[in-house]
């Protein structure tokens, strides 16, 4: 189990290593575009607000398109023989379920209680895959995809068929199998998936009504619900309207920003409703303790490339608002940190707002303090300390209990692989070594995986070992290799043997006919021969 959980995890680090940089290039475009930083510069209609524009719409990109991303990154490290292969196949077959989904919902939505006609984004629960309008099911629905996927090539990638229809082993036979294993999945995604997005909407009302005990809900949720998605549900209506306000609470905020700055009543009693914005705090004080644990517990050999990591990771959180690259790091390693982490998040901003702290303090530092602390904190100034203590006093208890749970249950994060005593990677004379105290009665047996394999190998010999290969390749049923010294080549009549329809030699280009599982046996080629 713990090895299944660390290749897991180790396969999540593919997509997630690619956040931090996007992450910090969208802070950056923010920072940039701030007109109580730049002034003039920062006006819409001047080439510096465009470049910067254009800009972080290219740093969107990972964000916006996260489940694709996930989806072709997992099979990478999931994958046993042929990721690439793989990483198609989970395409294809993510891109069937949604045009399934889209089908399903065109013919049947309001029968499932889906209005297909409603715009994507905010509450509709519908996005676009690809271009194609679908459920939301946000990464969670890439990675159950993708997980089915990768089994499905895992199993079936290898398998030999008929040679009239050898054609369809593969990939092929691989997205065949899964095209129709798309459909039922789909309609049971199209039938539950709504009512899973229907019952996070009506916690509305509830959490409105509920005073701090509804702020830390709100909060618990918006922060348990990301690796869902669903999270968009609860901050939504609240941020953007109409749950609390018709334009939502951040519209509100930055339009009353004059009167909030002049007045010296408490901000909550002014505008209460402003304490469901406050999921910002975890970004800030949450991810450098989260970091810090990571860091103090990982071994000193690997700190310095861990601190790397997690300085990109914390600084996109902290500025941006972005915590994907930090939280995505342990979210599937240790699901049970997350949920530690969304109750102390919702604990510390329950806190702040019982103690008077209101805002619009949804995103990162940049965010918060250009429309929080730099127009109010003359007449403000003690919330924000408040703020501060509690903010600071939680960046404590993150690192010390995060360091505690890391350290106790021995949590395998990035860092904190060791190698023991008996693993060691072996050179050619360890391999002769063994060889020659192989006793007679084994020396000549060699035991294959499968069928490719051994030809794979069969053909390798004939060829004149690795050391003679320069380049590999195939079509459709020829194994193309490129061959230093023709001289090593063995004759057609070999080649037969080994099991090749034929052999074709033009200078040192040798195309060996193998049929159409050419693709299965040149992934072991490749691999006997370290291409």
């Amino acid at each position: 189990m713990m090895k299944n959980i660390q290749r897991f995890g180790s396969a999540m680090i593919v997509p997630v290593l690619l956040f931090p940089f996007f992450g910090i290039v969208v802070g950056l475009a923010t920072l940039f575009k701030n007109e109580a930083i730049f002034g003039s510069l920062a006006d819409p209609d001047h080439l510096w607000y465009q470049v910067w524009t254009l800009i972080e719409n290219g740093g969107w990109t990972i964000f916006n398109q996260m489940p694709l991303i996930f989806l072709i990154g997992l099979p990478i490290s999931l994958a046993k023989k042929a990721a690439a292969r793989a990483c198609l196949a989970a395409f294809v077959s993510y891109v069937v379920f949604n045009y399934y989904v889209n089908s399903i919902l065109e013919i049947w939505g309001p029968a499932l209680g889906v209005d297909f006609t409603a715009e994507v984004g905010g509450t509709s629960g519908l996005t676009y895959i690809a271009g194609i309008k679908t459920l939301d099911t946000s990464i969670i629905g890439a990675i159950v995809i993708s997980g089915i996927v990768v089994w499905l090539h895992n199993r079936y990638y290898e398998k030999r068929l008929p040679e009239a229809v050898g054609i369809f082993q593969g990939t092929p036979y691989v997205v065949m199998v899964a095209f129709f294993l798309m459909l039922p999945l789909a309609l049971l995604t199209s039938f539950f998936w709504p009512m899973v997005q229907d019952s996070i909407l009506s916690l509305q009302g509830f959490m409105k009504s509920a005073g701090t005990l509804g702020v830390w809900i709100f909060l618990f949720l918006e922060r348990i619900l990301i690796p869902t998605g669903l999270h968009h549900f609860i901050y939504t209506p609240f941020q953007y309207g109409p749950a609390v306000v018709q334009e939502g609470i951040t519209a509100y905020w930055i339009q009353n920003l004059g009167t909030f700055a002049q007045t010296t009543e408490p901000l909550k009693d002014v505008f209460p409703q402003a304490g469901f914005l406050l999921h910002g705090n975890s970004k800030m004080f949450a991810a450098p303790g989260i970091a810090l644990a990571i860091y103090a517990t990982a071994k000193p050999e690997n700190r310095k490339k861990v601190g790397a990591l997690l300085l990109a990771a914390t600084l996109t959180s902290v500025f941006a608002g972005i915590t994907e690259p930090l939280e995505f790091t342990f979210l599937f390693i240790a699901p049970y940190l997350f949920a530690i982490h969304a109750v102390l998040a919702a604990t510390m901003g329950a806190t702040m707002y019982a103690l008077g702290v209101v805002g619009n303090m949804g995103g990162g530092l940049i965010e918060i303090a250009t429309t929080n602390w730099v127009p109010l904190f003359s007449n403000h100034w003690s919330m924000y300390l408040i703020q501060f203590a509690v903010g600071l006093s939680f960046t404590a208890i993150y690192f010390f209990l995060f360091r505690f749970l890391i350290l106790r249950f021995n949590i395998p994060l990035p860092g904190r692989d060791s190698k023991s005593n008996e693993t060691k990677l072996y050179t050619k004379k360890d391999y002769q070594a063994k060889k020659a105290g192989d006793t007679a009665a084994t020396s000549d047996v060699q035991t294959y995986k499968n069928d490719y394999e051994r030809q794979a190998d069969h053909f390798l010999q004939l060829l004149g070992g690795k050391e003679n290969i320069s380049e590999v390749t195939n079509c459709a049923t020829r194994l193309r290799v490129s061959v230093h010294d023709t001289g090593k080549l063995k004759s057609e009549a070999e080649f037969k043997e080994a099991g090749a329809h034929g052999l074709v030699v033009n200078g040192t280009n040798i195309q060996i006919i193998v049929g159409l599982s050419v693709s299965q046996v040149r992934d072991y080629f490749e691999e006997l021969s370290g291409r």
